[in-house]
Formats: structure tokens, sequence, C-alpha cells
């Protein structure tokens, strides 16, 4: 237990300590968020906000995993690789952004052939060391999907990797979301003796503390696709790795909804011309129905300790 509070306050005084330095350098690299014409008005007042803010998360969960995790292969091996390749997806997409000065940075299809790489890898490994046993919610039991295994966790790991993007649209939402989640992920994982994936949770609990003083409303800085990205293919790596999966609805149920709420209203659209929310994600949804963000994040952020508690239960 004592490794655990260790982990996560040398994560936690890692961004503390490195934000000063970080967003600095950022606001000289003139790395200010452009913000999307088609959002809600409201956000317009946050252009120039730096953002790429992820590096100082990543730094972070380095840090915390190197003081406390020598060895680098395995199933610690394996969750790293998922996170930072998605961070290095991000980077890129932040980094053209800002060179380019646009809200857009990688086309859609160049992200998704990224993380379909490394979701395959993750799968792929999961299918060889886990098996392709998947717990069942609510219940004793296991569904093996054999070979189907690998494409399904793949699709898996992609949806999830692009709702906590999603989900990154508020001061503080997907930080506070993941410290829920992945404090969860540590004591389960704690209390299933893994090792690798406990320390690994609690840097990411530690990571997103510090990283969230300089997040929260109103934020110094945003964590950009280079630290949702990274933060998705974290998440993802737990839920597979722990053969969580299809708790993901339950336990990740508001990356789940934000994921959702896009294809649905893209869907919808389609279809008849019309649209089911105000605007999507569904964060910007509240927004607009006259919600603070600061509301909706401490909503959303009891929503998933609710959910967290019921996945605790489930599996008890």
């Amino acid at each position: 237990m004592n490794n655990i509070i260790y982990t996560i306050l040398i994560g936690a005084l890692t961004g503390l300590l490195l934000g000063p330095i970080v967003i600095p350098i950022l606001k000289i690299l003139k790395a200010g968020q452009n913000i999307r014409d088609d959002g809600p008005r409201s956000h317009l007042k946050k252009t120039g906000t730096p953002t790429m803010g992820g590096i100082l998360i990543i730094l972070s969960l380095i840090t915390a995993t190197l003081f406390m995790n020598k060895s680098f292969n395995g199933i610690y091996a394996v969750t790293m690789i998922t996170t930072l390749g998605c961070g290095l997806i991000g980077l890129l997409d932040d980094g053209i952004k800002i060179i380019k000065k646009r809200s857009l940075g990688l086309r859609a299809y160049q992200k998704l052939i990224g993380q379909f790489i490394f979701a395959l890898i993750l799968s792929y490994y999961a299918y060889l060391n886990i098996g392709s046993r998947l717990f069942i919610p609510f219940t004793k039991n296991t569904i093996d999907l054999g070979l189907l295994y690998i494409p399904f966790i793949t699709l898996i790991i992609v949806f999830t990797i692009n709702s906590v993007n999603l989900t990154d649209g508020l001061d503080g939402l997907a930080s506070t979301v993941t410290i829920i989640i992945f404090s969860f992920f540590t004591f389960v994982c704690y209390a299933h003796n893994r090792i690798e994936l406990t320390i690994f949770s609690a840097a990411i609990v530690g990571s997103c503390l510090g990283f969230l003083r300089y997040n929260s409303h109103k934020a110094q800085i945003f964590m950009g696709d280079t630290g949702s990205l990274a933060l998705g293919g974290a998440v993802a790596a737990l839920f597979v790795l722990t053969g969580l999966t299809l708790y993901l609805p339950i336990i990740g149920i508001i990356y789940v909804v934000e994921g959702a709420s896009v294809l649905l209203q893209i869907g919808y659209f389609k279809l008849t011309g019309k649209r089911i929310f105000k605007m999507a994600p569904l964060h910007h949804h509240f927004e607009l129905s006259g919600w603070h963000e600061s509301k909706v994040v401490a909503v959303f952020g009891i929503i998933s300790a609710i959910a967290c508690l019921i996945g605790f239960l489930t599996l008890l």
C-alpha cells in the first residue's frame, strides 16, 4: 500500500513542479489553442490558452513509474507502449495545429491508422498472455470469444481512445473522470496482486492530480490530443489487461456516453437532417442547456464515482 501512496505522490508532485516550467515554455512556443468556430461561443475566450499540456501528464507518469517500477517488460511494457504511442499520435496532431495555426491537425483517417496499430498490438498481446475470456458484469461467469477476441477488442480499444479524447472538452473534465476511474483500477489491481498495473494506475492518478491543478476552471493549460489520446490508450489498456472490457459501459460510463452521443448525433442527422442533442459531445449539450462547465464536470465526476462503486459491487 505504501508503494501506491508513493507513486501517487511522485506523479502529483512532478506535475505540480513542472507546471510552472512547462506552461511558460508552451507560451513562448506560441502553442496556444485554436478554438473551433462550430463549438460553444463561450469557448472562444479560451483561444490562446496553451495546449499540448499532455506532455505534463506523460512526464509525470514516466517519472512516477521509473521510481517505482525499474523493469520495462511484459504487461507493464505493453501498457506504456499503448499509452505513449497514442500520446505520440496526439503530439503530432497538436504540433500540426500549432504550426499551421488551425483547429484541425492530423486527418481523421491518419489518427485512426495509428490507433488501430497500437490497438492490434495490445489486443494480440492480451490474447496470447491473458486469454480470450472476458468477465460478464453482475455474474460470476466469463465468455470466451476465441479468435473473435482480437477484432472485437481492437474495435473496443479504438472506440475507448476516441471517447476519452471526446471527453476532453471542458476545463478539468477528462482529468477528473480519469482520476476516479484509475483510482478504481488501482484498488482492483492491488486486490488481485497485479503489481505492475497497480503502480501504473496509481501513477496515472498522481499525474492527473498534478495536471488538474493547472487544468481546472479557469484552465491555465489544456491537455490537447497529446494528453487525451495518451489517457485513452491507458484507459483502454487497463480495461483489456484486467479482463474487464465488458465493464466499460459501467465503470467508464462517461466515456461511453460521450463517444456514443457523437455517433448518435452524426447518424441521426444523416438520416433525418435533425439533431438529437443541442451539440455533441454530450457535455456541450448540457453547456448549451445553461449549465456552467464547472457544474458539468462536478456532475460527470459524481456519476463516475457512483459507477465505480457499482463496479466494485459487481466484482465482489
